[in-house]
């Protein structure tokens, strides 16, 4: 009597887990091949140019190992802009944060064109950034701005201000524009949250005796913050590397005022011509953002 033996799957797999699993590589190869070309080689360019001085038009220059990150560490340009990135950072993301909060809220709420609201709130978000720096431009102009022109009306001032071209009133200008911008963002995730928040919370607050303010302390307020704090780390990063609004609006002025790392990486490669610094500068910047990086895997990773 003869007893039929069946060969186990090479490598614990069936043909049809074989095929799958060449089919899946076939599948993802693509994203790889656009990861390496869009993350990885710009990467690696960076940390090569880095080491070299590199003059921008030709892209000749010689080796000079370590002194491009010396110049960075000793120079006061980088961390001058650096301080200047997190005063921006801090200054237009809390605003984003309590007016984002503070209109999702009144959104949520049973108001009159309550859906002709919530569109309008977007309208900041999508508007190219082009356009509304534009419009911001001529509502901070100090001859015939609207901003100047409202506030002397008021009597809050006597004489226009130079809104872009002095400061402090170029680092409150900026960040008032960088958060009326981005807000929306803010308004579009808390808003989400507070329509999954359970209504027996809020009448359990309400036969406590609690009032609307205990409400949003007790109730609203630890519901949203795992939602803030993922917002939180996302607008950062995101405010941390902008870098279109603060070179349409002012330039990095007056003088250096509102250099940020985006704008002294530009400087330094197009204005200056030094490629080599500029990279360099470019991945002191990446290794402050990956703190951000860091932090926001390891709160997705705690919510998964």
């Amino acid at each position: 009597m003869t007893t039929l033996t069946t060969d186990p799957p090479r490598n614990g797999l069936s043909p049809l887990e074989r095929a799958y699993a060449r089919l899946g590589v076939v599948l993802i190869t693509p994203t790889i091949l656009v990861f390496l070309l869009v993350i990885v080689y710009p990467l690696l360019a960076a940390l090569y140019l880095s080491v070299f001085q590199i003059y921008t038009p030709t892209l000749q220059g010689g080796f000079v190992g370590a002194d491009n990150y010396i110049e960075l560490l000793t120079g006061k340009a980088f961390w001058s802009s650096l301080r200047v990135t997190i005063v921006w950072t801090v200054g237009t993301l809390t605003l984003q944060i309590v007016a984002g909060v503070g209109i999702a809220l009144l959104l949520h709420q049973n108001i009159w064109f309550r859906s002709l609201a919530r569109s309008l709130v977007l309208f900041p978000y999508f508007l190219s950034t082009v356009v509304a720096v534009l419009v911001w431009k001529w509502l901070f102009n100090d001859l015939y701005g609207a901003l100047n022109q409202g506030l002397m009306q008021l009597g809050i001032i006597d004489m226009p201000l130079d809104w872009l071209g002095s400061m402090p009133n170029a680092m409150i200008g900026v960040i008032l524009v960088g958060a009326w911008k981005y807000f929306p963002f803010v308004v579009i995730a808390v808003l989400a949250r507070l329509q999954t928040i359970p209504e027996n919370l809020y009448e359990a607050a309400r036969i406590d005796g609690a009032g609307p303010i205990a409400r949003f302390w007790d109730v609203t307020l630890p519901q949203l913050r795992s939602i803030l704090t993922v917002i939180i780390l996302l607008r950062a990063i995101w405010d941390f590397k902008e870098f279109d609004l603060l070179y349409l609006l002012t330039g990095g002025g007056p003088v250096t005022s509102t250099q940020t790392l985006s704008l002294l990486v530009y400087q330094e490669a197009f204005g200056l011509n030094q490629m080599g610094q500029a990279a360099a500068y470019s991945v002191g910047m990446m290794l402050v953002m990956l703190v951000f990086m860091v932090l926001y895997i390891r709160q997705t990773k705690e919510k998964a």
